[in-house]
């Protein structure tokens, strides 16, 4: 587990000592389903309720010799329980248990992030209503474009984690899912109402139809929808990043009394959170790769995927949340400049209202080609000569001769273009976390 990055709610959920908890709740659910259906007497299910329990270096002593973990826990918990430990596990496959169990961690690893990422869609929320009348150039391949307004940044992000939520809890309602079927799925020795009221008692899903395992196309599902996640939050770093930016400076990173951005410069502030997340989002991404190549096991199982997912969903539901956290933390002090946004937007020239001019010059009824002709000449001139755009228009006895003064005012006026926001915000008001 990635212990540096770890949030204490989360690495609860994978430690050894939870695994194996979850392991003894799947192991009491089935042998509370089977005195339900009668094949476990009371007393002996008293006895099982009441001594079940497990040592984890025990387990972990008993394991040297079987190479088996599953065995060397339930041999453990057979020491505890005693005679009646031999309903333990009864007609049940590893997988049986595994599978059940992770399951039952995977819903409570999802339910931690998607709360944090209700913290982090409220905050944006929040800031884009603040910054509805920030105004800002709108950015097309990074070259400046029309008006926006710095509350449609964050409240695109908004949406987007909005959808995030919503996959990740479709994806932990698919992935929390049991089977209890036996070795290869077929109920042989086992009664599939013990299935359906295990897993009733655990508050976990049950699959139709099973291997030994349950399919792993469920857990690349969840794996993908954490990837996505977590590159929602680099989209959003790298815009930070680029804010940040000496030349640019919309905004930054709050930059805390005290902290040092640089060893050798001390004037240095840097985007800091915002690199790490970028970094982040990439080991979630390549541990997709591996949930990805987990599905195609051989004919009823393979034990391939195993050692596998006990590094990528411990590791990427911990780094997950850290993200999230990190990402409310820097949304929430994330420092904005107004005044530079507004300095940034005239260094064009004016030329961010070009497409009004040419939608004004087919009005007058001019072709668009013709129109765009001479919008695109005149744009050209102002940028090479560095020269106001609505003065070289003003200039051209061709634009003069179809827009007045008066009209060419009025295709310079910013407000144009936000006249339209109030629909906008209303969207973003209404989302619900």
């Amino acid at each position: 587990m990635i212990e540096r990055y770890s949030t204490p709610e989360m690495v609860a959920v994978w430690t050894e000592e939870a695994k194996m908890t979850t392991w003894l709740e799947v192991e009491l659910a089935v042998c509370e389903a089977w005195a339900e259906l009668g094949e476990v007497p009371d007393e002996a299910l008293a006895d099982i309720r009441e001594r079940a329990a497990f040592d984890v270096e025990r387990v972990k002593e008993i394991e040297e010799t079987t190479h088996h973990d599953v065995i060397a826990f339930l041999t453990n918990v057979a020491e505890h329980v005693g005679d009646a430990s031999k309903y333990i596990h009864f007609g049940m496959t590893s997988s049986d248990m595994l599978d059940t169990a992770l399951a039952v961690q995977l819903r409570r690893a999802g339910g931690i992030l998607a709360e944090e990422t209700r913290i982090l869609g409220r905050v944006l929320q929040q800031r884009a209503l603040e910054h509805r009348d920030t105004v800002m150039i709108g950015r097309s391949h990074g070259v400046h474009a029309e008006p926006i307004t710095f509350g449609m940044v964050l409240g695109l992000w908004a949406f987007e984690v909005h959808r995030g939520l919503e996959r990740l809890e479709r994806a932990t309602e698919q992935v929390a899912v049991g089977k209890i079927s036996g070795a290869v799925g077929t109920y042989a020795n086992i009664d599939p109402r013990v299935e359906e009221m295990a897993t009733d008692i655990l508050e976990i899903g049950r699959v139709p139809l099973s291997t030994q395992v349950v399919q792993r196309d469920r857990h690349a599902e969840f794996m993908s929808s954490l990837a996505i996640l977590a590159t929602t939050l680099e989209k959003m770093a790298v815009q930070i990043r680029h804010f940040q930016r000496t030349e640019v400076l919309e905004a930054e990173e709050y930059f805390s009394p005290g902290q040092k951005g640089s060893s050798a410069m001390p004037h240095k502030r840097n985007p800091i959170i915002s690199e790490r997340l970028s970094g982040q989002a990439r080991v979630i991404r390549g541990n997709l790769t591996a949930a990805l190549e987990n599905i195609p096991l051989w004919h009823e199982r393979d034990i391939s995927h195993s050692s596998v997912e006990r590094i990528i969903l411990p590791d990427s539901t911990i780094l997950l949340h850290y993200m999230l956290r990190k990402a409310v933390w820097l949304v929430d002090r994330l420092v904005v400049y107004p005044e530079n946004m507004a300095e940034n937007m005239g260094k064009s020239h004016g030329l961010v209202f070009s497409q009004r001019v040419l939608l004004e010059l087919v009005r007058s009824g001019l072709l668009r080609e013709e129109a765009y002709r001479l919008v695109q000449r005149n744009a050209m001139h102002a940028w090479e000569e560095g020269e106001p755009f609505q003065e070289v228009l003003a200039g051209d006895e061709e634009v003069a001769g179809h827009l007045t003064t008066e009209q060419l005012d009025d295709c310079f006026d910013p407000s144009y273009h936000l006249r339209r926001l109030p629909i906008i915000f209303e969207r973003i008001e209404g989302l619900s976390w």
